[in-house]
């Protein structure tokens, strides 16, 4: 799926790519050597630290704050993704009235940040009459900031499926959007399912923003938390481990489907309309 959205890189591409890694993970590992053993200086590795999180109640806790996590990303996500879808067909139609302006959306919107749109949702609208409630405050700008990054997806996507393929449905008499909806959609789909996946990931570490807007996600749990108890350091590191599991978890999901999925062709020329 990679070659759909950028070239794969040359031998020497992958000998530099592979330093870095070494030179960056060499980075990360001594850095990490250090804060333990500054945590250890301190106390901080103590294990009556700890032992708080060895119970069900501080458990229970976080996860009804990963759950409410998960709520955001998939509500966010499933909205991206049917904006995103439009904006992709928008920016394959002939017509340049419709192509236009999905085209500047998505050009426009990728080089916002979400902490910027969140920050719109949360100050600029209500001064307008347009308080929404404190989940679809951080929902929205999720939504808005990630249906450019899934349009792009389906674009690529689309663009990946032989030309024959449409050329075949429109010989047989489907018009173009039957054709687009039978034959073309659902290859693309299979082609950038893991890209997908991959994009959610990003998705669901942007629901930490909620910290903004005060909703009871992971992250802002966690500072709750850290404040009641006095844990900072161990509730910081719990909640980062559980960001990494189910962080890594989608990315071993992207990576199996990648892996059985098979390779597309090159991306064809737009899809000529009968």
């Amino acid at each position: 799926m990679s070659n759909l959205l950028f070239d794969e890189p040359g031998p020497r591409a992958r000998r530099r790519i592979r330093i870095a890694t070494v030179v960056g993970a060499a980075a990360v590992l001594g850095l990490l050597a250090l804060a333990v053993r500054q945590f250890a200086a301190n106390g901080q590795l103590d294990a009556v630290r700890w032992q708080p999180y060895a119970t069900w109640p501080m458990w229970r806790y976080l996860l009804n704050g990963l759950w409410s996590t998960a709520l955001a990303a998939v509500v966010s996500a499933a909205l991206a993704m049917a904006a995103g879808l439009a904006l992709a067909l928008g920016r394959l139609s002939r017509r340049r009235w419709v192509r236009m302006p999905a085209a500047a959306y998505v050009e426009v919107v990728r080089t916002v940040p979400a902490l910027l749109l969140v920050y719109i949702v949360l100050f600029a609208l209500p001064r307008y009459g347009l308080d929404l409630p404190l989940f679809w405050k951080l929902v929205v700008p999720l939504a808005v900031s990630n249906a450019a990054a899934f349009a792009e997806i389906f674009r690529a996507g689309i663009l990946s499926v032989e030309r024959g393929q449409s050329e075949a449905g429109l010989a047989v008499g489907l018009t173009y959007g039957q054709t687009m909806r039978l034959i073309v959609l659902p290859q693309a789909a299979r082609r950038v399912l893991p890209s997908i996946v991959s994009q959610s990931v990003g998705l669901l570490k942007d629901t930490s923003l909620g910290f903004v807007v005060s909703y009871a996600e992971l992250l802002y749990s966690g500072k709750i938390l850290a404040t009641y108890n006095g844990l900072l350091i161990q509730t910081y590191v719990v909640v980062a481990l559980i960001y990494l599991a189910v962080n890594a978890s989608l990315s071993k999901l992207a990576r199996v489907l990648e892996a059985r999925t098979p390779q597309s062709g090159r991306p064809r020329r737009r899809l000529a309309r009968a």
